[in-house]
């Protein structure tokens, strides 16, 4: 599978393009901004674009997807618990000092255990709140991968200062979805460098214990 990781905007979001070589379609996650970027990668493969996942209604992840969306036609999955939060981007705008973004409409929620399917490969949704009420990881089995989003990073674990974040339910979205998964498989993470779960088991501080 065609896998390319950009890191876009202000805040470094790692946006995902993943495409199927047989059927030359892409899946789309947190295209937060740079969309003629992000356009160019599904050029470059000869991709069209099938589906755009946005992993929690932060700006940095979903600020470009309405772009995207306008330049793809393809539909917008993300978590209804997140929409409380995604009517909030003039104020999420404000944080960071930019322009508010284009509103996108969500066209399909993405619940747990929802699949998406990209050619054979299956994008299982798994929720993962705590970061935000709504935050998804995608676990793709077939690849080994997970797209973490904000949950989980190298040696850190998201924010929990921001609204509606929760320190303790981050800690059991961890424990229960992410743990199970094998040692080896690796993790996505919203910002920063790759990691595998093994590694984040044995080394990440704020997983001690859990």
């Amino acid at each position: 599978m065609i896998h390319e990781i950009l890191p876009v905007g202000p805040l470094q979001c790692n946006c995902s393009i993943f495409g199927d070589e047989q059927t030359r379609e892409a899946l789309v996650v947190d295209p937060g901004d740079e969309i003629a970027r992000v356009l160019e990668v599904v050029a470059r493969h000869g991709l069209t674009v099938k589906a755009i996942v946005i992993t929690h209604a932060h700006i940095d992840h979903i600020g470009g997807a309405q772009k995207l969306k306008q330049a793809t036609g393809a539909p917008v999955y993300m978590s209804p618990n997140d929409a409380g939060l995604q009517k909030m981007m003039a104020a999420q705008a404000a944080w960071i000092g930019v322009r508010p973004p284009e509103p996108v409409e969500i066209d399909a929620p993405a619940r747990d255990g929802d699949r998406l399917m990209l050619g054979a490969a299956g994008f299982q949704v798994l929720e993962t709140p705590g970061h935000t009420p709504g935050s998804i990881s995608l676990w793709i089995p077939t690849e080994n991968k997970l797209v973490a989003g904000d949950t989980l990073f190298r040696d850190s674990i998201g924010r929990t200062d921001l609204p509606g974040g929760d320190s303790r339910q981050i800690l059991r979205s961890i424990h229960a979805k992410l743990f199970p998964l094998p040692d080896g498989a690796v993790v996505i993470p919203g910002h920063g460098e790759l990691t595998t779960m093994g590694r984040e088991k044995q080394f990440n501080y704020f997983l001690q214990g859990l």
